[in-house]
């Protein structure tokens, strides 16, 4: 593998965290960290990100090429496979060769029967509600070494950043959201009851505790009576 100049790294990593770091749809970020795997890991000739949610549910996004989607859903199909492998149980997953590969009998020949050789899956992050792994395939058999493994697990990290800093926005943006609806209902009791906040937060949270019914769709429901 041709070695890339240390400082032109440097470089190349210090622009993909300014970006991580840019307001952005999570997908257009983690397109950006597969581009990069092709240009600062020569040998590879497709990368994409697996995604897997809770009940087998997956997501396969910022392929370079269709040829990540169709791995994956292949190793969803046999669930087995070195992406699986990487998302759910380890931190970093290489093949040399699925040709000799034991680990996936099933997967590792319907790799080969499409081409591919060569595997390199590292773990983004974990939650209670997804996991998901950086992928890399390569259609030669040895395409990858320690210094590919080494740009790869860098790469990972700002992907799982991606990942994580969208899930917090994500959250943000809904307790924002929540918050204002609570804060409308509370206006529309006071002004239709004569009552101060205190009375009228008392007053939801009641309805709430009674009706089994999380607080934020009791003020939902306050809202939509509004003009009755």
């Amino acid at each position: 593998m041709t070695e890339l100049p240390t400082h032109e790294l440097a470089r190349r990593m210090a622009e993909l965290a300014r970006l991580v770091a840019t307001p952005r749809r999570v997908e257009d970020v983690l397109s950006d960290v597969t581009a990069e795997v092709m240009a600062l890991i020569p040998g590879t000739d497709a990368a994409g990100v697996l995604l897997v949610g809770k009940a087998g549910r997956f997501e396969s996004v910022a392929g370079t090429s269709e040829l990540p989607h169709r791995l994956d859903e292949l190793q969803m199909m046999y669930r087995e496979g070195p992406c699986l492998d990487a998302a759910l149980d380890e931190l970093v997953v290489r093949t040399d060769d699925f040709r000799t590969e034991s680990r996936w009998p099933r997967y590792g020949p319907a790799a080969v029967e499409i081409g591919v050789l060569s595997g390199l899956s590292f773990r983004l992050y974990t939650s209670g509600q997804a996991a998901g792994a950086l992928n890399l395939f390569a259609l030669r058999p040895n395409a990858f070494d320690e210094e590919a493994e080494t740009i790869g697990a860098i790469l990972a990290a700002h992907a799982a950043a991606a990942i994580l800093a969208s899930r917090q926005s994500e959250q943000l943006e809904s307790a924002l959201s929540s918050r204002d609806r609570i804060g409308q209902a509370k206006g529309i009791i006071m002004e239709r009851y004569n009552i101060d906040d205190v009375a009228a937060f008392d007053m939801l949270r009641r309805l709430s505790q009674d009706s089994n019914t999380k607080l934020v769709d009791i003020a939902s429901k306050v809202i939509e009576t509004r003009g009755s």
